[in-house]
């Protein structure tokens, strides 16, 4: 792309913006970096912009600039609380598409009530680590589907880790799974967070919902992470998951925040 050029900066040197790799964009002033762009491609198709710009001049050249180059639809997460970042999004067009609730989730079983839960009559609990490879791959694929013919993966939390495309399973240990008999109906996965773990996924198959399997899968994820000293882990909860919402919050959750997805269409 040609540089774009603005005077409106940190001086009265000009901005250059350049795109210098396919998903980055710097803006330079006087030949000194004073803020980046960078786009991040999500497994649903959707793409999120990032811009770390000290200066709201800087920032609005680096999103016109990202905006000119890229096709629609454009995404980009921003904390609720952060109101100077959100207005800058929703100066240069993006409005707000959608709400995450933030949730610490204790890991005491007194506290989530969850230490006389059991896995329903016929359902094994395997602990994080112990899922066959195989059948758990199987289960992912399977929820996936599930999840991109009915609620639509968008729903899903939006930071998520861009993994080799086809791979949607990057690390089997950090899993737990519920099976019944030889098949594998339920999971709940752990994101390596440092500082907090957190639960990045958990679901169960459609045929299977509702019968108590989610609560014992979060009963041995959380009373494991307590075994081991870890007093609360985060989730991220669509506001519009009711069931979700509700089943985190009866565990005695506390909401420690949310994030805002804004979409520029």
């Amino acid at each position: 792309m040609n540089p774009l050029h603005s005077t409106a900066a940190t001086n009265e040197h000009p901005v250059v913006v350049t795109r210098v790799a396919e998903r980055q964009w710097h803006a330079l002033d006087d030949d000194q970096v004073v803020g980046r762009g960078h786009t991040s491609p999500r497994p649903d198709g959707r793409v999120f912009l990032s811009i770390d710009a000290w200066h709201g001049a800087v920032f609005d050249r680096l999103a016109d600039a990202m905006l000119t180059d890229l096709p629609r639809p454009l995404h980009t997460v921003v904390d609720e609380a952060d109101l100077d970042q959100r207005s800058g999004w929703e100066r240069i067009g993006f409005q707000v598409r959608r709400r995450e609730r933030e949730y610490l989730v204790p890991t005491d079983p007194e506290l989530t009530g969850l230490h006389a839960v059991r896995p329903p009559s016929g359902v094994t609990v395997m602990p994080l680590g112990e899922a066959e490879d195989g059948p758990l791959r199987a289960l992912d694929r399977a929820v996936r589907a599930e999840v991109g013919a009915t609620v639509g993966w968008e729903t899903m939390p939006a930071e998520v880790v861009p993994l080799p495309r086809g791979i949607t399973v990057l690390d089997p240990s950090r899993y737990a799974v519920a099976a019944r008999g030889d098949r594998y109906v339920g999971l709940v996965r752990l994101a390596p967070v440092p500082r907090q773990p957190r639960i990045g996924l958990i679901a169960v198959r459609a045929d299977q919902q509702r019968h108590g399997i989610a609560r014992a899968l979060l009963a041995e994820v959380l009373g494991s992470l307590h075994r081991s000293g870890v007093a609360a882990a985060s989730a991220e909860v669509d506001e519009s998951n009711k069931a979700a919402t509700a089943l985190f919050e009866g565990l005695g959750s506390r909401l420690a925040g949310g994030n805002l997805e804004l979409a520029c269409r």
